[in-house]
């Protein structure tokens, strides 16, 4: 196997770089061969940040990204880049210009424009409030309120992947399936919210329990992890979702990110669906 190349990445922001990171890391995710060791500089608004960020790029020289709109801080960065003969990328300038060209309109050169604390934001925190207060199956009683509600069995990932639909702005409960355990009455005459039931390989299902179990300190073998009770377990959910018409996404090899995808998708087309009943309300 190959050594990975090691190089030095410069990721420069002046606001919370989470974009700018997300982009660095989807890039990188292209070369299997590569590692890069990132320097992650966020707020940067004035020249004592940015020379404290030049500072540590001439000291380990790579490759420069960043999300800047003062035109000054730019220029400086460029300047400097070009002097030590290392790529300087502006990540959003294509995007952007390609929007104003289309739109008609100048950019208002505001950093961190996107985490504004308008109405969208608050619409966030209320909907991470709700999933919080909806895991694991809490709080059922209200959950016709909920914009989607996910049903597994044990470790399928419904708790990560709700709270990463919450931070779309998506009011997202989950509900174990529990042997022996009934499902809430609430959940079976809900009509506002999408109900996805998760699965996974009964194999990988065991390993990560057993993961589970062993950060708990517990070694002792149960129900839990026997593969055949897993097995019946999987064939049950699968029972479930088709009886009561509920889409299914197996979870197996699928990333936090990727099952979300596949999750706000379908609830794209629930809304589409929910439309003429929307409507006569």
């Amino acid at each position: 196997m190959a050594t990975r190349r090691i190089f030095h990445l410069h990721l420069l922001s002046d606001a919370t770089g989470e974009t700018l990171n997300a982009v660095a890391r989807a890039a990188c995710a292209q070369y299997e061969d590569v590692r890069p060791v990132e320097h992650i500089y966020a707020l940067v608004r004035g020249p004592k940040q940015l020379d404290r960020a030049i500072g540590e790029i001439e000291a380990a020289p790579g490759i420069v990204m960043f999300t800047m709109v003062n035109a000054d801080l730019r220029d400086k960065l460029v300047r400097k880049c070009a002097e030590l003969e290392i790529p300087c990328i502006s990540v959003l300038d294509p995007v952007i210009g390609a929007l104003g060209s289309y739109l008609g309109r100048k950019i208002s050169n505001k950093p961190g424009g996107q985490h504004a604390m308008n109405a969208e934001y608050f619409d966030r925190i209320e909907a991470l409030n709700y999933t919080m207060a909806h895991d694991d199956g809490q709080e059922t009683a209200d959950i016709n309120d909920a914009d989607i509600v996910l049903v597994g069995v044990s470790r399928t990932s419904k708790t990560p992947t709700c709270i990463y639909l919450a931070n779309r702005g998506i009011k997202a409960a989950n509900i174990p399936l529990v042997p022996n355990v009934p499902l809430p009455d609430s959940l079976m005459v809900a009509t506002n919210p999408l109900i996805v039931g998760l699965i996974a390989n009964p194999e990988r299902l065991v390993q990560i329990r057993k993961n589970r179990l062993l950060s708990l300190n517990e070694k002792q073998e149960t129900e839990y992890v026997d593969k055949k009770l897993v097995t019946d377990e999987v064939a049950q959910a699968r029972r479930l979702y088709n009886k009561h018409g509920w889409a299914t996404i197996d979870v197996t090899r699928r990333s936090i990110e990727e099952t979300s995808a596949a999750v706000l998708n379908l609830y794209s087309r629930h809304r589409q669906e929910m439309m003429p009943s929307l409507a006569d309300d």
